[in-house]
């Protein structure tokens, strides 16, 4: 997995990333907005990284939902085919969750490397393209 998550909040920021990592032929790891499981939903999210993903078929594209500390959430994730969710409440939760993910092929995090937010950035081809080149994180 790429060390240098990019928090996306749409398909317009997922394909900025996406080609970047096109450009600098590096991995992506896209990471949803905070708890965006209960608000944009596991499929809205799969359907926005699959479409950005598309466009650029030689990009190794992560995906993580962020489930916040929603073990319901992360379930419904998993079975709705989110191969990576992020999980962040209890350890013995965590535990049966990432059982569950294993069973499926998938994978469950319970915590995350500082990620570039795209949300607000002027020119996220440019924000996404420095960040993935090693460089850091915005003020």
């Amino acid at each position: 997995m790429s060390p240098r998550p990019i928090r996306i909040h749409g398909l317009t920021e997922a394909r900025a990333a996406c080609a970047a990592a096109a450009e600098l032929g590096v991995p992506v790891l896209l990471v949803s907005a905070p708890a965006a499981s209960a608000h944009a939903g596991a499929l809205w999210f799969r359907d926005v990284v699959a479409r950005a993903a598309a466009g650029f078929p030689n990009v190794a594209v992560t995906a993580v939902l962020d489930c916040a500390d929603r073990a319901g959430d992360a379930q419904g994730a998993l079975s709705a085919g989110v191969t990576t969710v992020l999980f962040t409440g209890r350890a013995e939760v965590a535990e049966r969750l990432a059982d569950i993910a294993r069973a499926r092929g998938a994978t469950l995090l319970t915590g995350l490397a500082p990620a570039l937010e795209l949300r607000g950035a002027r020119d996220p081809d440019v924000v996404c393209r420095e960040w993935l080149s090693g460089g850091h994180l915005p003020d």
